[in-house]
């Protein structure tokens, strides 16, 4: 159930700051093939999030909330999850696997994302 304490929690597979920033951003210029994070390649241009994103996430109406891998794995109970990974927070104890690594790794473009997360929301509401 969605309440007004849910929160769309993205966890993206990089490192914070600005160096990594840098080096995530030539990666994905040299070689996007290999580049290890799903989420960010999907949702992020070279540098900028997609504006279709942006106005997706705008119109869920939901707080939304970005980590990386540090600040993620620096938090309780959560070493277990494997990265990137959508969560959704605020109305059980422990954020729930709203899309996983594994569905993430497999999507081929913003719209199927975009379309996933659409039907896992609307699932959690019904």
């Amino acid at each position: 159930m969605i309440t007004t304490t849910t929160t769309l929690i993205f966890v993206y597979n990089a490192k914070s700051g600005l160096i990594s920033a840098f080096g995530d951003m030539v990666h994905k210029i040299v070689s996007p093939a290999t580049y290890p994070c799903s989420l960010c390649a999907l949702t992020y241009g070279a540098v900028w999030m997609r504006g279709e994103w942006r106005r997706f996430l705008d119109g869920t109406g939901l707080p939304t909330r970005f980590l990386y891998r540090d600040e993620f794995r620096s938090q309780p109970d959560a070493r277990h999850l494997a990265l990137p990974v959508i969560l959704l927070g605020g109305h059980a104890p422990v954020p729930e696997v709203l899309v996983s690594a594994e569905e993430l790794n497999s999507l081929p473009d913003l719209p199927a994302l975009i379309a996933l997360v659409e039907a896992r929301l609307a699932a959690v509401t019904d």
